[in-house]
């Protein structure tokens, strides 16, 4: 089938690989001219494990052609997929009425925005005097894993009235649906408030299980132990019970944001998801704080490494990171920061441009952590988690470990000669 993915999100490159894996003859248009020519010199806009050796399989295979949005000539295409960056209603819209062509069935909307926006663009298109359908299939990818998690997802919502586009739909997607029915189906609004309730109630999770981890440092209990028990509940299960030092990304943080602006507009109460968000931005200088106890407050002129400035492991973006503020607040004491993440530093270096404050990007963790006063472990990449505990308790300072996702032994730590602090524990 001929297929067109618009957009230059994550979603809309493995959208587009994995629809191209399939067999469809896929046409992804993106943006900028600047995407359009990293695509064609086949280089992914996104790179993830796994993710770049399909896409360069697929378009040396000639199943996934690179366009570029509003140049390349619109191809007559079975049905289009809307795969834009958040609230992106208004391009939408125009992309709807200059690029939609006579052949296509169907528009499959993957573009998080407010509740509404696909009732708003199917009352677009029938202005238009269209005959296709339009379908709501919310983004559930999850950034650092999101091949696997489109291709073998646990849960898909598909927004559909009266059954109209289900079969097609179900068609699309039955290569990613084998194992067992993931497919929810309901109706567009539904689907749209599925997807930010479900980034709302794991929001919810992470910012009580950091209110706990606080709670437990007074208690003088290990908050570990205190999360296996709860998981163990089946009425509460294993997922995001981590504590650490804050969520951030561009998907989770804004999901949440837009439930509070809809419960803002219609006049409710939104106090829990506030107080979600407001936990959420002061646990991200919850490493911070324990540093600044730790040296009493005379912090200026210090040093302090930072493994991992990645809003998530995955992914080298650093949107909203909790590493951000954490920087910004030791700027702001004067601390001179050195950082490591095996993929996000070119993102950091954008980040840090104009303005002030130290910052050494360093080619390995252990480069970052010389004559540092304390290290920071603030995304847990891989790479991070059996360091050579005796070579870097050598190269800094000051040997003081702040595990901001509580990944290392205190024992095994303190046993190799350093200060250790973790979050909720003793």
């Amino acid at each position: 089938m001929q297929i067109s993915v618009y957009g230059d999100t994550l979603c809309a490159q493995v959208t587009a690989t994995a629809l191209a894996q399939t067999g469809h003859s896929v046409h992804w248009f993106v943006m900028t001219s600047a995407d359009h020519g990293r695509l064609l010199n086949g280089d992914p806009l996104f790179s993830e494990q796994g993710l770049d050796r399909l896409f360069s399989e697929q378009f040396s295979a000639g199943r996934l052609l690179p366009c570029l949005y509003d140049v390349t000539s619109v191809m007559d295409c079975g049905v289009m997929f809307l795969a834009l960056a958040p609230n992106s209603e208004s391009l939408a819209s125009v992309i709807l009425a200059t690029q939609l062509g006579d052949s296509c069935e169907l528009v499959v909307n993957q573009t998080v925005g407010p509740v509404g926006v696909a009732e708003r663009l199917r009352s677009g298109l029938r202005d238009m005097g269209s005959d296709a359908v339009l379908v709501a299939l919310p983004d559930l990818i999850q950034e650092g894993n999101a091949y696997l998690t489109f291709t073998r997802p646990e849960s898909m919502l598909l927004g559909c009235e009266d059954g109209e586009g289900e079969v097609l739909m179900r068609e699309l997607l039955r290569p990613f649906n084998r194992r067992k029915d993931v497919v929810h189906v309901m109706s567009l609004r539904e689907a749209e408030f599925s997807k930010l309730a479900i980034s709302g109630i794991l929001a919810t999770r992470i910012s009580y299980m950091n209110d706990m981890a606080s709670l437990s440092e007074f208690l003088g209990v290990d908050i570990d132990v205190v999360r296996v028990a709860m998981g163990a509940d089946p009425r509460i299960g294993e997922s995001y019970l981590y504590p650490g030092c804050g969520f951030g990304g561009p998907g989770l943080s804004s999901n949440v944001l837009a439930l509070v602006d809809v419960l803002h507009e219609k006049a409710a109460e939104p106090g829990l998801l506030e107080e979600v968000l407001r936990t959420n931005e002061r646990q991200k200088e919850v490493l911070f704080r324990k540093f600044w106890q730790y040296y009493q407050g005379n912090v200026a002129g210090k040093r302090v490494a930072i493994w991992g400035v990645a809003f998530k492991p995955g992914t080298p973006r650093v949107e909203n990171a909790p590493a951000l503020k954490l920087i910004e607040a030791l700027w702001a004491q004067g601390v001179e920061v050195a950082v490591h993440d095996p993929k996000a530093l070119p993102d950091l270096a954008v980040w840090a441009q104009g303005r002030k404050g130290s910052l050494t990007l360093c080619d390995t963790p252990y480069d970052a952590a010389k004559e540092a006063d304390a290290l920071m472990l603030v995304t847990e990449w891989k790479p991070y988690w059996s360091p050579d505990w005796q070579r870097l308790k050598g190269e800094m300072r000051h040997p003081l470990m702040l595990d901001g996702r509580n990944i290392y032994d205190p024992v095994f730590v303190r046993a190799q000669g350093l200060a250790y602090q973790g979050i909720g524990r003793a």
